[in-house]
């Protein structure tokens, strides 16, 4: 991720059902399950859902927050941390709402130091994907860190800053198959 900028926000804990339901497509193989995945565990703000995908093998997982902005009932992501299908790779998914301005890309900061940006790689009806593959650096960042923030932008002048507890992600992250 390059240099992320913004402003912060309060968050929610109410979920994002619409998204959850588009975070839970994201999971199969194909994008094209419509089950929401089974809750397996909770760790802090953060669930293990799993579902088998149509044609799987084998049942698939991930580690999944969903927040809500306060002052901005309209703005929700969806963040999932999964494995990659030959398992090698984590990735790190956020859906953010239609209506994101996508050239600006989605901002992250870990405890206010900028870690960077990701692009979005593709809109769906419930929302706008941005997607990384998570490195160390970034793994090891948001095991011990106590906050993140998410910076999308309405304009290119206004970020919206979403923030994301990190409590529970190690442990989360350490469970998934």
């Amino acid at each position: 991720m390059t240099q992320a900028v913004g402003s912060s926000c309060e968050r929610s804990r109410r979920p994002a059902l619409g998204l959850i339901a588009g975070a839970s497509l994201l999971l199969a193989a194909g994008a094209g399950a419509s089950a929401q995945g089974v809750v397996k565990e909770k760790h802090g703000d953060w669930e293990v859902r799993c579902e088998t995908p149509p044609g799987a093998a084998r049942e698939q997982c991930a580690l999944l927050q969903s927040v809500a902005a306060e002052d901005k009932p309209n703005i929700n992501l969806v963040v999932i941390v999964l494995k990659t299908a030959d398992g090698k790779s984590r990735l790190l998914r956020v859906i953010a709402p239609l209506g994101v301005l996508l050239p600006s890309g989605l901002g992250l900061k870990i405890d206010n130091a900028d870690v960077g940006r990701a692009g979005f790689v593709r809109c769906l009806p419930t929302g706008c994907v941005a997607e990384v593959v998570m490195e160390e650096k970034l793994i090891e960042q948001m095991k011990k860190g106590q906050n993140a923030t998410f910076i999308i932008f309405q304009t290119p002048e206004e970020g919206i800053g979403i923030p994301l507890a990190l409590a529970g992600f190690k442990e989360g992250f350490e469970t998934l198959p």
